[in-house]
């Protein structure tokens, strides 16, 4: 079934338009709170936000469509996205919410939705709160009607919990790390966790002002990382990103390791460590090849899922593994969270920096990166990788590929764009593929 509102990571749009007005807000926790008012006890949902300016509406209207419905709220303030999971969970509330749009910028924001399990809702679940969106509810009596309080505390259970993911006999001293949180969710806990753990600490991007937050900072930005990081002489960088569920690192020369690099290096050592289960771990398409030949010779195997962390975590329940991400830096570890969580992902980088006694650019460089292309190719309606001609171009390219290198081809779930990215041995054969394609689309399009 097509989905109306709810994208691949909870609803999302910009402030004051469309899915994110306060109309719209109150009407999804009236819906999401509806849905979950199962079984006789007294009902709770957390929120968390990160630091965007229209969190405040969002959050105010949140509030008031669950207590329309008889559901108890709780309010953590500027938190990240992971820390709304693990509350979820021990708090033993019903629901919780995100108030983020992640690394876009402040004039975006979004909702997304965990179950009491602490895991992402269900396709099943979004449906049926979207069903409920746009039909007649039934209100709470005068009685029944929820309260909301807010806690001062929640910031200090997440730092307890994500420094417990660190062997207690690993310390961070000597370790001069760069920190960019993106003015951004985890602008207060991750700062304080590295520290905690006896880190020499610059941070940036730590100063929001609800206009800031990923705005020349972060890890969709980390120009500023880059030069910091080669600047103070620093051993590593980490960024974040708005709401902080995923990070990207910068070695000690100011280079970028993407997410594949930091999955090849902490895939291997739960493995070393008789930590990894299911005998390899879950990535997306997009992926490079060279992840999955290193893999390979570590005797372990890459299980591909759809592009978005839940597909990501979808994959690694059904098949048994405990560790998965994706190359835009989610790491999604089970045996610490239920959900992509950067601060942690960056204390287990940081763990095997000490362990290893290396640096960062030996630790974070494990294989070299197949020659990857990937374009998007704008298209103002209809369906043109349904054309014969698109068709047929790109059976042509899936068998040039055939052996080595890899072809993936998707239509954006958030945008009328096409993305055509390819993989190869040889860059010139990759981008002359890409190119075609992306001709092709443009031609089918027009």
């Amino acid at each position: 079934m097509a989905r109306k509102y709810f994208g691949t990571d909870g609803i999302r749009g910009r402030s004051n338009v469309g899915a994110m007005t306060p109309e719209m807000s109150m009407k999804v926790g009236q819906a999401a709170g509806t849905h979950f008012l199962r079984g006789g006890h007294r009902h709770r949902v957390v929120i968390g936000k990160d630091t965007r300016l229209s969190g405040y509406m969002i959050e105010n209207a949140l509030v008031a469509g669950f207590t329309s419905v008889g559901m108890d709220v709780v309010q953590f303030g500027p938190i990240p996205t992971p820390a709304v999971a693990l509350l979820t969970r021990s708090m033993r509330a019903d629901l919780g919410v995100m108030i983020s749009a992640s690394h876009n910028p402040y004039e975006d924001n979004g909702i997304k939705l965990f179950g009491p399990d602490g895991f992402k809702l269900s396709d099943a679940d979004e449906l049926a709160i979207e069903a409920l969106l746009d039909a007649p509810l039934a209100l709470a009596d005068a009685a029944d009607v929820g309260r909301a309080r807010r806690i001062e505390d929640s910031r200090g259970r997440y730092i307890h919990a994500v420094k417990a993911s660190v062997p207690e006999h690993i310390r961070f001293d000597g370790l001069h790390v760069v920190l960019d949180c993106a003015n951004g969710a985890a602008y207060q806990v991750a700062p304080t966790a590295i520290w905690e753990l006896g880190a020499k600490l610059t941070s940036i991007g730590i100063e929001p002002n609800g206009k800031n937050i990923n705005h020349k900072v972060g890890s969709t930005h980390i120009a500023t990382l880059q030069e910091t990081v080669v600047a103070a002489g620093a051993d590593i960088g980490i960024a974040l990103d708005g709401d902080a569920d995923r990070l990207i690192v910068v070695d000690e020369h100011g280079r970028v390791v993407d997410g594949d690099q930091i999955m090849a290096l902490l895939g291997g050592a739960m493995n070393r460590s008789g930590k990894l289960t299911g005998g390899g771990i879950v990535a997306t398409v997009m992926s490079n090849l060279g992840l999955e030949r290193y893999l390979e010779t570590q005797d372990l195997r890459l299980i591909r899922a759809k592009v978005g962390d839940r597909y990501v975590l979808e994959a690694m329940r059904k098949y048994g593994i405990n560790f998965g991400g994706e190359q835009s830096g989610h790491m999604i570890m089970l045996d610490h969270a239920t959900t992509g969580d950067g601060t942690i992902a960056a204390l287990q980088v940081l763990t095997e920096l000490v362990a290893s006694g290396k640096t960062a650019s030996e630790v974070l460089h494990l294989f070299d990166p197949v020659p990857q292309l990937l374009k998007n190719v704008r298209f103002s309606g209809g369906k043109p990788l349904d054309n014969p001609d698109v068709q047929a171009v790109i059976a042509k390219a899936e068998g040039e590929l055939a052996g080595n290198g890899r072809l993936v081809i998707r239509p954006s779930g958030t945008e009328p764009v096409i993305r055509v990215m390819a993989e190869g041995d040889d860059a010139a054969q990759v981008e002359r593929i890409v190119d075609g394609i992306c001709d092709a689309v443009r031609a089918a399009a027009s």
